[in-house]
Order: C-alpha cells, then sequence, then structure tokens
C-alpha cells in the first residue's frame, strides 16, 4: 500500500459528514485508530510498544543498543477537524521510518542510531488540559501522576479512558539522540509563496489562562436589575475585552481567543452563577506576551467591579517561545534544495510535541502547506503532490538524522 492509500484508510476512523475527523484523546474513535496503526506498524515488523501515558512508539533497532531517532506526531483530533492536522505526522513518520530501514540495508549502511515513531497522546488538549500531555509527560515537564488524574468535562479521567480503550502500556521510554516531526503549517505562508517546504525555526510563546467568573444565580425575570450579579454577563465583558486586547499592539504580534466555556447552572430561567472559561494568548515576543497579560489583569479587575462579580485566574499553562535548533534547520533545507524544493524558513504559532522535544534534544521541524490556512476544521485540506513532497523531505533528513549528522550540543 501507497502513503496515500494507507492515509485514506487512516481517515475514514472517526470521519465525520463534512470530511474531516472527530477523534479526542482516547475516545472511541481514536481507539480505533490507535488500534489500526499498531497493527499497521506490527506488520511493517516494528516492535510496538505504549507507555503509561498512552503514547504509542513503533521500534526498528538497526544498531542494537544505540539511541533512537524519534519521529511522529499526534492521531487525537479536535472537534470535527481535519484529517491532516497531527495524523499526516504520524503516518509520514512512520513511512520515513520504514524507508531508513529499507535504504540502508540496501546500501549496506549501518547507521548510527536506530529510528522509531511515536504517536503522542493528547496532543490537541481539547478533551483533556493541558495540549502536548503525552510528550510533556515524556519529557518530564509533566508528572504522570498529574496528567492520569486530570478530568474531562465529564469528570472522566485520563487514566479510565486509556483503560476504556485499553490505552495504556508498561513502557518506559528509549534514549532519545534526536526528534524529528512534520505537519501541515496550520497557516498561510508558505501557500501564499509559492513554497513546498517550511523550515521551522522559532515558535511563538503562549499563556493559556483559566478563569472563573462567580456570580449569584437568580431568577431571569423577577430579580431587579440593579441587583444582579450575572456571571455571565462579567464574561461576556471579559470576552470582548480578550478580543479587544491586540488593538494596543502591532499587527499580528498579538493573538487572542477565549476558546472553551461552561456555565451554571445553564438555565433557561436562572442568571448564571458560574462560568469557567480558558484564555489563550499568543506572541511571537515573550515580553508582549506579558505586557498583554498584565493589562488584561488589569482590564478584568475593573470588569469584575462594573459587573458586580468576581474573576479569578485559577490556573496558567505556558510554553515558552524560542529557536529551534539551527544546525537542524539548515540540514533540512539542504535536503530539501536537492531534492529540488522550494523551502523557507517558518515560525510556528500553534504548539506541536516538538515544541517540547526541542527543549530537550535537537529537533527538526517540518511544514507542508494547508491550503487558505484553514485548520482545526472540516475543511483543513493540503494536496498529495505536498504531501508526498513533505515525505520525500522527510525521508532523507530522517536518514541524516540516523546517521549522527545531528550530533550537535543545543545552544540557548
Amino acid at each position: 500500500m501507497s502513503f496515500l492509500d494507507d492515509f485514506r484508510t487512516m481517515s475514514t476512523f472517526g470521519a465525520t459528514p463534512g470530511g474531516g475527523v472527530e477523534r479526542q484523546a482516547a475516545s472511541a474513535a481514536d481507539g480505533e485508530t490507535r488500534r489500526w496503526f499498531g497493527g499497521w506498524l506490527a506488520e511493517q515488523g516494528f516492535r510496538v510498544e505504549v507507555d503509561a501515558i498512552g503514547n504509542i512508539f513503533g521500534l526498528l533497532e538497526l544498531v542494537p543498543g544505540a539511541p533512537y531517532v524519534l519521529v511522529g506526531s499526534h492521531l487525537d483530533s479536535q472537534p470535527l477537524a481535519g484529517r491532516f492536522d497531527g495524523a499526516y505526522g504520524v503516518l509520514a513518520g512512520a513511512h520515513a521510518a520504514r524507508s531508513v530501514r529499507d535504504r540502508a540495508a540496501a546500501e549496506g549502511a549501518t547507521p548510527r542510531f536506530n529510528v522509531a515513531v511515536v504517536d503522542w497522546f493528547n496532543e490537541e488538549g481539547s478533551r483533556f488540559k493541558p495540549s502536548m500531555m503525552g510528550s510533556a509527560v515524556h519529557i518530564g515537564r509533566l508528572p504522570l501522576e498529574t496528567a492520569l488524574a486530570t478530568t474531562d468535562p465529564r469528570g472522566v479521567s485520563v487514566a479510565d479512558a486509556l483503560d476504556a480503550i485499553g490505552g495504556r502500556g508498561e513502557f518506559t521510554g528509549l534514549d532519545v539522540s534526536a526528534y524529528a516531526e512534520i505537519h501541515v503549517e496550520q497557516g498561510r505562508e508558505l501557500e501564499a509563496t509559492g513554497t513546498t517546504i517550511g523550515l521551522v525555526a522559532s515558535t511563538w510563546t503562549a499563556q493559556k489562562l483559566e478563569v472563573v467568573v462567580t456570580g449569584e444565580q437568580a431568577h431571569t425575570g423577577a430579580a431587579p436589575m440593579a441587583d444582579r450579579r450575572d456571571a455571565l454577563f462579567g464574561a461576556a465583558k471579559l470576552i470582548v475585552a480578550v478580543r479587544e486586547l491586540i488593538d494596543g499592539f502591532e499587527v499580528e504580534q498579538l493573538h487572542t481567543a477565549v476558546s472553551e466555556m461552561y456555565l451554571d447552572p445553564n438555565s433557561p430561567v436562572a442568571l448564571a452563577r458560574e462560568v469557567r472559561m480558558l484564555v489563550d494568548i499568543r506572541s511571537p515576543r515573550q515580553d508582549l506576551l506579558e505586557t498583554a497579560v498584565a493589562r488584561l489583569r488589569t482590564t478584568i479587575g475593573s470588569i469584575a467591579a462594573e459587573a458586580r462579580v468576581e474573576i479569578d485566574i485559577v490556573d496558567v499553562v505556558e510554553w515558552s517561545s524560542g529557536p529551534f535548533l539551527e544546525a537542524g534547520v539548515l540540514l533540512a533545507g539542504e535536503e530539501a534544495a536537492r531534492l529540488g524544493y522550494s523551502h523557507r524558513r517558518s515560525a510556528t504559532v500553534a504548539g506541536h510535541d516538538a515544541t517540547n522535544l526541542k527543549e530537550v534534544v535537537p529537533t527538526v521541524m517540518l511544514f507542508v502547506p494547508s491550503v487558505d490556512g484553514i485548520s482545526h476544521n472540516e475543511r483543513e485540506f493540503t494536496s498529495d503532490d505536498d504531501l508526498l513532497a513533505g515525505l520525500d523531505v522527510l525521508q532523507s533528513v530522517l536518514y541524516r538524522l540516523c546517521a549522527g549528522e545531528l550530533e550537535t550540543e543545543r545552544t540557548s
């Protein structure tokens, strides 16, 4: 089966009427995809392992006892999502790892490192927060016990959800020498410039603020307007303030959103006593992000007083901006040029597992174009030609990584 045939098969799991997929982390559809992927790996000669947080590893031991070059992404999705985000990188990584094995055998070469593909658990963070959970546990950034105890909006824990799909294993991990990931861009730059391959050189910084707005439940009709402490009114003003926060900054230097919200009691005849929401703020510069968050905190105080509610930031999750290893960017550019593909340096606004891995091992990240920049949407699309071009470059990059060409100390 070709890569495109395999990708079409993978896209049938959790398929939606709009042409996308819905397979949130540890859902039944995610479980079906994971089982298919594990079976595919086994058929291709990979040793399949699953760790305690549900990350799936497919290992090809080429040099007994040597560390591994790891390649992959994630199979879980947002609700009503596109079929390319994450899944493309996992399947391309698997095909690329297989090609490294086959090429080494054909050439009679002995790589310096082994190769393995990974499906990181819960990259999206739509069912369980935070996002990039599996890779965060892998690098030690998030304690395993904390991750397993995390619950979804219905109160189901990660541990129970994984157990329901047979998704927890006992694999204790592997010695990783380098990491590679390919992903659809989720932006317009590559398409707008007629470029086939993006060489990810940096990532934006982000803060995700969990906010609770507390008011007092009351009758929607009988309660005097002057007495009302409507949590939803306070939340509405905060939503507007989050959107207007960008007005104080240069264009496209700050992205803001309120991306999740729950209210109690959510009744047609009762004012909300509580609203829980997630505020997402991102910038290419740490100082701008900190300035924006400080301004928002001041605005929150004013909104709370005006709406007669309490507004508390109960949790903050942050990932920092920073460069990818320059030697990796250059190596990927050399391979794109050698293979005849147009390429340019890129920055990722979205978070990816590579942004976790780059903190601990040399990491290479590649982009392929997204039509109209659409992502987290059933209409997300990347052409077959671009998917195959990305795979072509990834295979060559991965071969060089396995040859030990990125044994370079990280620079700060």
